[in-house]
């Protein structure tokens, strides 16, 4: 372990990386059911092709982990995007319109535009394209990817991940329909039968977050995965207790065996390339361009963040084996379009594990082996209660803000591209739509106030991408 991920050179253990590397899986096991959900209609397109693509979710996932592990020693966790799968479900609707073909014929054809960006990112991060794109994003604008990112973070615990819903309808979320309503009575009648819920994951969601606020006080390792463990028990006890239900009933009747027939026979390896000659090039093109922005300046996002908040920058903002890290993602990309997925990307929950003592591959291979692992124990993580997940993400964004210290708030050519940033994110739930508006006003002040000069070709370059892709593409 030591020769294969340098462990001591990085200040870490066996047994942190472990840890992290599990409390990694944990804030973001719930991607294993929610993808197969998002990309079938939550299962009305079939059960076979609902096990063909949680297989390929976790498999893919897994073979870009062991990249990320193995060729760049990072600690990043990586699965298929939130928002590019939705995206992806849109395209996939689309292509049946346009064509006439079925759901899952549609499904196949998309899985080409998937592998054709996954190529195209191969090749850039094999001749420094990708990294170059990271250099030219300017400082200023770089300092304020880790604060916008835990704002981010947050704004997925309080407010878009408990999705409760009711007799009333749904979903509902804490700080809208909780803490919005401003009275119980009201949130009552929004929520009918939910309220119950909704109170029991609010009351485990702080619980957990004192407890891992407290112990990490305390200086004690695990910090965030015994705040976890601690909010799901608190959980599960309220289920049963106050609501009389039983969190673990679902276990009696789940299958453990993994669905890889399933998965044969609907998307690995099952690219319609006829299908996807019908689209029409000038709508394949824009796809694959849509596609390639978002998940380029998602995962550049992540990994600059996440590094920053790690310590893994160096003096210029840059982290070392910036290129092999990006060569995971595109990797991870080829192989869920192979395994039939969409587009594989570094996910932002990978802060959980660096907040736990994350540094190496080490942490990356153990988030990996358990996804893999999740083929035959899918019911166990799936018990695993949001409310656990949002503790530890409103603490890890509330430790990402620190990153604000380091902006010049003299400078407005940096504070105003990131104050933008910082609202732009949560609010769009996407790190690489938040970067694009904090390069577009950096260039656009830089322009404005004579110091044109002091912004690169690359930079003007990307900008304007990012206005073709808001107003052309969108």
């Amino acid at each position: 372990m030591e020769k294969l991920f340098k462990l001591k050179e990085n200040g870490t253990t066996v047994r942190t990386e472990v840890i992290a590397g599990l409390t990694t899986f944990m804030t973001m096991a719930y991607i294993i059911a929610l993808n197969p959900n998002l990309l079938t209609n939550f299962g009305a397109e079939g059960q076979e092709l609902w096990n063909g693509v949680f297989m390929a979710t976790c498999v893919a996932s897994a073979i870009g982990m062991f990249v990320m592990a193995f060729l760049a020693n990072k600690p990043f966790a990586m699965a298929p995007g939130m928002g590019l799968n939705s995206f992806f479900a849109i395209v996939v609707a689309n292509i049946a319109m346009i064509t006439g073909a079925s759901y899952v014929q549609s499904f196949q054809a998309a899985l080409c535009i998937i592998l054709i960006e996954g190529i195209i990112f191969l090749l850039l991060s094999i001749f420094n394209v990708r990294e170059k794109i990271v250099e030219a994003i300017p400082l200023g604008v770089r300092l304020g990817i880790a604060p916008a990112i835990g704002l981010m973070l947050m704004n997925i615990g309080f407010g878009s991940n408990a999705g409760v819903y009711s007799e009333t309808g749904g979903p509902f979320y804490v700080m809208s329909n909780f803490f919005g309503a401003l009275t119980p009575s009201v949130a009552k009648s929004q929520m009918g039968s939910g309220y119950s819920t909704m109170v029991l994951y609010v009351v485990t969601m702080f619980i957990g977050l004192f407890v891992i606020v407290i112990l990490d006080h305390k200086k004690v390792k695990g910090s965030v995965l015994i705040g976890m463990l601690a909010a799901s028990v608190v959980y599960w006890i309220g289920d049963l207790a106050f609501l009389g239900q039983n969190p673990f009933a679902s276990l009696a009747t789940a299958s453990f065996l993994p669905p890889v027939g399933d998965m044969v026979s609907t998307t690995l390896f099952k690219l319609n390339f006829a299908t996807f000659a019908q689209i029409g090039w000038f709508t394949v093109i824009t796809l694959i361009i849509t596609f390639c922005i978002i998940d380029m300046f998602d995962t550049i996002g992540t990994l600059v963040g996440t590094a920053s908040r790690a310590g893994m920058l160096d003096k210029e903002g840059k982290m070392p084996q910036m290129k092999e890290a990006l060569l995971a993602d595109a990797v991870g990309t080829v192989a869920g379009s192979l395994t039939g997925t969409s587009t594989v990307t570094t996910f932002v929950e990978s802060a959980s594990g660096v907040e736990a003592g994350g540094r190496t591959g080490l942490t990356a291979l153990t988030t990996g082996i358990l996804f893999l692992a999740c083929t035959f124990l899918s019911p166990i993580a799936a018990i695993i209660p949001a409310a656990a997940t949002s503790s530890a993400l409103i603490y890890v964004g509330v430790l990402m803000l620190a990153g604000l210290k380091n902006v010049n708030f003299n400078d407005m050519s940096q504070v105003v591209p990131v104050s933008v940033m910082l609202i732009a994110m949560p609010i769009s739930g996407s790190i690489g739509h938040g970067i694009g508006l904090g390069l577009i006003i950096y260039t656009v002040m830089k322009v404005f106030t004579g110091k044109a000069k002091e912004v690169s070709v690359l930079t003007y370059v990307i900008s304007a991408l990012f206005l073709v892709k808001f107003f052309l593409v969108a």
